[in-house]
């Protein structure tokens, strides 16, 4: 059986051959969120996110990419302001 989530991305440290695509897979979409956070975080390159074995429309791939982004962001600026994340929320949006 398919899982319903399955994310393209390679390592990008290597400059002058083709990069090695791997897929990670999962059930999830918290999961499968969280995991392009991590890929984001890592500077690797995403090349596509499938659900149920299509590419997800464009609209709903940049939704799971800003929520990715969101997450750092909100990680980020309550590690540099010592701030708990409901105060973070408050101020600057990004927690969800």
């Amino acid at each position: 059986m398919l899982k319903k989530y399955s994310i393209e991305y390679s390592p990008r440290f290597r400059k002058h051959s083709p990069p090695e695509h791997h897929v990670f897979f999962t059930d999830d979409p918290i999961v499968c969120e969280e995991f392009v956070q991590e890929l984001l975080e890592a500077g690797m390159a995403l090349h596509s996110i499938k659900h149920d074995g299509a590419e997800l429309p464009r609209v709903d791939f940049d939704r799971i990419v800003k929520i990715a982004a969101s997450g750092i962001a909100a990680k980020r600026i309550c590690t540099s302001l010592n701030i708990k994340t409901d105060e973070e929320r408050h101020r600057f949006g990004f927690s969800a």
